[in-house]
């Protein structure tokens, strides 16, 4: 039987009346207005949510799963209002429960207010009614408050040093829903977590997850015109709640379970010495433009949350329909409480921002100096621990890789990295001195930062995987439904002979030996690498590099691939074994150079102290001092020739900087596991010695001990 009650419009002093849900007797009273959200107090819950604008609010209660059983409460503005916060409490509420909020105002304007529409709470940490991927439901869905222990006593954040970090890129349902991945709950948090040993074992330090905030999967316009099936939002950059993390990505997606299990999974991961980092996404949300649904923002106050014009229209730097008013003083203080939570209750250890271009606008769009909402994140004493990543640029046109405020706090998506890197190798001419400077750290780009300022990059979600980058020249989108206009098509790749798989035995080979090159290159420079997850197993998006719509194999990492592609998983491990064990490749500081009395780095060409900075050159070397670090403690000499030269290279071998003899490292033109091995157990080389470096490939070599 359903039940309604619907309280007169204002209550006076001691008119509160008493009433019953679900059997239990209530009790309504003013409530106070901070904090935020539905928070507990030790005889009930207070409420509280912002509107400035608002004549009206109405909170609304009801079941998780059954909105026909309700009671709504006027919230009057003499009693329940202080400044722009609407609050009550409410005592005797159960455990588990649903709501949202009712919130009429003014038309016109920028004004979007609609009393029919039940609203979820910004601050809400759930969503009611959870539902199991790719399942619509016909239940709307709400803020669900319910009872969870903190399970954070004996969890400690492994706070690694940032010049120390390798990040592993990764979708937490395209990591293990494929049958191949052999986990008990494929898709879900649970399910990445029996995957922990592998990323341990392959030596990655920190696990970057696509959006986990709460987003609706199907909501995605298009259709596979290849297959005619329904295509589905899989990154999930269309946030519909923040800090509620996705039920779907849950082996148990009803109430408090998945926020349980996503704490979990952090928890082992911290026990393993490994972070976790999360894409998050404020600069726009799923409520879309001007004929987008109306979740929260819309409802509760659509010209304090959005950016718009003169006009009342939704401004659209996020190329999403609409950006989010992150430097407004209320919209600030909800996305700073969103990141406090997730680091408070969950032990986040670090936070990627998409488009965070978009965070640095005033409300007009105006590019800001210093903006507020970032200089707000870069010094909250809670967060102060925690990696701070931008993507730097927005769809506006503001492209921010070597500008992004915020200062030394926040590291940056290298954009210029990922081209020069893989223009170089694709065979590109004059790019010598570009790709020296950014092996070094992008000098150019963080002058008075340092090279921790730059995430460097070979691929990411967004583009080709590596394997891809070497088997196509082109996108091919096509599934996509859009006519493959969609996705970039300025990759920078090279298909090495023919487009896509091929039995071609010499085009494999040479696109075996990019993928190296690209890889060692990648863990060989300054500044904190990154890895797109599946790349170490040369996954392949069949020349998609656009995929956020594709939930099936294109995007689903296929593990046989790591029984098909050991000898690039060999590769990879020892790279990453290579960095961790030379500290002069993860410098805090910029290389003083070759000008200096005590040179750090000497730069070399196919004879020693001789580089060849032409617009013709494809070579470059250089040997890098181990005397000479950022730190106390001595390291080894390594030595690094470069060939992108369709032709072989002789390369002179120079001395080591500290006269100790040479050993091959790598040498990305050999079969495994000569490829790359440990130290010492390569050859030696020495000093003087004429070393061949064959067409497209590199070698590095380690200075034996003292």
């Amino acid at each position: 039987m359903s039940t309604k009650v619907i309280f007169p419009p204002e209550l006076g002093p001691g008119a509160f009346p008493r009433y019953t849900f679900q059997g239990l007797p209530l009790t309504v009273t003013r409530g106070h207005p901070v904090p935020l959200g539905a928070s507990r107090t030790p005889s009930g819950v207070n409420f509280a949510i912002i509107s400035r604008h608002a004549t009206s609010v109405r909170l609304v209660i009801s079941e998780p799963c059954n909105p026909e059983t309700f009671i709504e409460i006027p919230l009057g503005p003499k009693y329940f209002r202080t400044g722009d916060h609407w609050h009550v409490r409410v005592d005797g509420l159960p455990d588990e429960f649903a709501y949202g909020y009712r919130v009429d105002g003014p038309k016109g304007n920028g004004n979007r207010f609609d009393p029919s529409l039940v609203l979820f709470d910004p601050a809400s940490r759930a969503i009611a009614c959870g539902r199991p991927w790719g399942q619509s439901g016909t239940i709307s869905r709400r803020s669900l408050l319910t009872r969870v222990g903190n399970n954070r006593q004996d969890d400690v954040n492994p706070r690694i040093a940032r010049e120390d970090t390798i990040i592993y890129e990764l979708h937490v349902r395209g990591f293990t829903v494929d049958p191949s991945s052999g986990v008990r709950h494929p898709g879900t948090y649970a399910g990445l977590t029996e995957k922990i040993g592998y990323l341990k074992d392959l030596g990655v330090t920190a696990v970057e997850l696509l959006p986990i905030d709460e987003f609706d999967e199907n909501d995605c316009p298009f259709v596979n015109p290849l297959n005619g099936e329904r295509l589905r939002n899989f990154w999930g950059y269309n946030t519909l709640a923040y800090s509620a993390p996705k039920a779907a990505y849950a082996s148990n997606w009803e109430g408090i379970e998945p926020l349980r299990e996503f704490c979990g999974m952090v928890k082992q991961f911290h026990t393993e010495g490994m972070e976790i980092v999360l894409d998050v996404v404020f600069n726009h949300t799923s409520e879309g433009g001007e004929f987008g649904p109306t979740f929260h923002f819309k409802g509760l106050d659509n010209s304090m949350y959005y950016m718009l014009d003169e006009h009342g229209r939704y401004m659209n730097f996020s190329g999403c329909g609409n950006t989010v008013n992150s430097n407004h003083p209320v919209v600030r203080g909800l996305i700073l409480s969103c990141l406090r939570n997730m680091v408070a209750e969950a032990g986040i250890d670090g936070f990627r921002f998409d488009l965070a271009s978009v965070l640095g606008r005033d409300r007009q769009g105006n590019v800001l100096v210093e903006p507020p909402v970032i200089e707000s994140i870069s010094e909250d004493a809670l967060l102060m621990d925690t990696k701070l990543i931008a993507e730097p640029w927005d769809a506006g046109g503001l492209y921010q890789v070597g500008s992004f405020p915020g200062g030394p706090r926040w590291s940056v998506w290298n954009g210029q990295y990922r081209d020069d890197i893989r223009r170089f190798w694709r065979g590109d001419p004059g790019l010598i001195s570009a790709v020296a400077t950014r092996i070094c750290g992008s000098d150019d780009l963080y002058h008075g930062r340092g090279p921790l300022h730059s995430i460097n990059f070979i691929t990411c979600h967004d583009g080709f995987t590596l394997y891809d980058l070497v088997a196509y020249n082109h996108k091919h989108n096509e599934a996509n439904g859009e006519g493959n206009r969609d996705g970039s098509d300025g990759n920078w790749s090279w298909n090495c002979g023919a487009e896509g798989r091929t039995d071609d035995r010499d085009v494999n080979m040479l696109r075996n030996r990019q993928v190296r090159n690209l890889m060692a290159t990648l863990l060989i420079s300054q500044g904190v690498p990154m890895i797109l997850g599946g790349d170490e197993m040369l996954r392949t998006q069949e020349g998609n590099n656009n995929a956020w719509c594709q939930d099936n194999e294109i995007s689903w990492v296929n593990w046989n691939l790591s029984k098909e592609s050991t000898d690039f998983q060999r590769f990879t491990k020892q790279m990453i074994a290579l960095r961790k064990r030379h500290h002069v490749l993860r410098r805090k500081t910029f290389f003083r150079g070759d000008h200096s009395l005590t040179p750090d780095i000497i730069w070399h060409g196919t004879l020693p102290c001789r580089p060849d900075w032409s617009e013709t050159s494809h070579a470059i070397a250089f040997a890098i001092d181990g005397r000479r670090s950022d730190r106390d403690q001595l390291d080894r000499d390594i030595y690094v020739a470069m060939n992108a030269h369709w032709e072989p290279k002789t390369f002179q071998i120079p001395a080591s900087p500290s006269g100790r003899a040479w050993r091959r490292t790598v040498d990305t033109a050999l079969s495994s596991p000569d490829d790359a091995v440990g130290l010492d157990e390569g050859p030696r080389v020495e000093v003087k010695d004429r070393y061949v470096v064959e067409p497209r490939s590199m070698i590095i070599l380690v200075s034996e001990a003292v």
